[in-house]
């Protein structure tokens, strides 16, 4: 068998955008042959899948899975909204996010690395889906939460199944209360935090960074009043104090009463079940926030298909 070398992968990859590793695979199931080599990834429909790969892809779903105190949360990308009424798709980004929840957390490489209960990898058959289905589709990101004492709950807005929507959150409360009652209260902060969409849980949980370029902002503003220095500086704390109003969970009003700290929400809790209650942390992913989406014309898009 000839030596499959370096400058042969990356000729196989270039023509095929294919990952290297399946391009030396593809090679040394060829005997170095490129032609046939591009024959073999294209039968495994790993060709295929590669060149949808450069297409944006921001709709798609987001899947949860919770256990008590443990929690998973995937971002499975589609080009369209059309794949995410797929119930094949749907049960896919449905058996991620269960198996995000029995891994370490360790990151979308092992995420896609993970072997499903059906057999094959994450990988294997997102690849598997892409050439069936049609689009590009990314296993986006991840996340896990997991807390003991307490319990991990969750929130999907725009719901397409129980646990399938385009806008999820994950909530962990620390506690040794009664897990019914804490569960309900954790599922109440949940849609919460999907509502408003906070940076942090309390003040010292504030990027240093964020923080210090709004005090510079709102020090900029009040000095345009001409007022002294101490004057300033007080009018600067009481707008700080409305900024971690808007940013900060614990100092939010709660949305389901609209006039109650999230503070004092949770302290009313603690003297329900006899324990205190802590929210340990919170993850929110709207579907396809931070993608490029790229903006299409629907009538060029059908008159190209049609040679015109």
């Amino acid at each position: 068998m000839p030596e499959i070398t370096a400058q042969m992968v990356k000729t196989l990859r270039e023509k095929t955008g294919v990952g290297m590793m399946d391009c030396k695979k593809a090679l040394g199931e060829t005997g170095g042959d490129l032609e046939a080599a591009v024959d073999w990834l294209r039968k495994k429909g790993i060709a295929s899948a590669a060149k949808k790969a450069g297409r944006v892809a921001s709709e798609g779903l987001i899947g949860i899975a919770t256990d008590g105190g443990s929690g998973a949360m995937v971002e499975i990308n589609a080009e369209t909204d059309f794949v995410a009424r797929n119930e094949v798709f749907q049960a896919f980004v449905e058996r991620v996010a269960e198996t995000a929840l029995g891994g370490s957390g360790g990151g979308i490489d092992e995420l896609l690395q993970a072997s499903l209960a059906e057999g094959g990898t994450v990988a294997e058959k997102l690849t598997e889906l892409v050439t069936t289905i049609g689009e590009n589709l990314t296993l986006r990101r991840e996340a896990v939460l997991r807390i003991a004492p307490g319990v991990v709950t969750s929130y999907i807005h725009n719901a397409t199944t129980p646990n399938l929507g385009k806008i999820g959150v994950l909530l962990a409360l620390e506690s040794a209360g009664d897990a019914e009652k804490l569960v309900a209260l954790g599922k109440q902060l949940a849609m919460h935090v999907a509502a408003t969409n906070p940076q942090a849980i309390a003040t010292d949980g504030l990027d240093p960074a964020d923080l210090a370029r709004e005090r510079d902002v709102l020090s900029e503003q009040a000095r345009q009043s001409g007022k002294p220095e101490e004057i300033i500086a007080k009018m600067v704390e009481g707008r700080l104090r409305k900024y971690y109003e808007e940013v900060v969970l614990l100092e939010q009003t709660f949305v389901v009463d609209g006039e109650t700290k999230v503070a004092k929400i949770i302290e009313a809790a603690e003297k329900d079940i006899g324990a205190p209650i802590k929210v340990a942390g919170f993850v929110r992913f709207a579907l396809g926030e931070g993608v490029e989406r790229k903006e299409s014309d629907f009538a060029a898009e059908v008159a190209a298909q049609l040679g015109n």
